[in-house]
């Protein structure tokens, strides 16, 4: 006779916290200003882009104010546009989140993300308790693991 319970791996989402220090700040300071530059970059590559498509077009027609060509020039204008739009966008999520990180109090826990995990469960095994794990960490070293594990 097997006198064992039946029993279920489940993957469950951990959450990873830190605790907020001078060198976790400086660090995702640097890293969020490292993705600014890098919009900026994307901005100007952009225009440049832009600048050599609408030459190219006004070069292959003779009149730059046919109806054709202005309507192509048009439709590439509209494009770069929503182009540059969507990377603005994406510059200001990030502009918001430094400012964000510049607020936060030192020593103050932060939910930085999630991380996927693997537990056992059994009958009788209470699921909310298994399911709800977090670990924290200060500047990379995991200080604690919070829930059943």
């Amino acid at each position: 006779m097997d006198f064992t319970k039946p029993s279920l791996t489940l993957k469950r989402p951990v959450t990873v916290k830190v605790i907020v220090t001078q060198q976790w700040k400086d660090q995702a300071q640097q890293q969020l200003q490292a993705q600014i530059n890098q919009l900026d970059g994307q901005l100007q590559q952009l225009e440049l882009q832009g600048q050599r498509m609408i030459a190219e077009v006004q070069k292959q027609g003779a009149n730059p104010e046919e109806p054709a060509i202005a309507s192509q020039i048009s439709n590439l204008q509209q494009q770069l546009g929503q182009r540059k739009n969507e990377v603005l966008e994406r510059k200001n999520r990030t502009l918001q989140q430094l400012q964000q990180v510049q607020l936060l109090e030192l020593e103050k826990e932060v939910a930085q993300g999630a991380i996927d995990s693997y537990c056992q469960i059994e009958q009788g095994d209470n699921l909310s308790q298994k399911m709800q794990v977090e670990i924290l960490v200060r500047d990379g070293i995991v200080e604690e693991i919070r829930g059943e594990v």
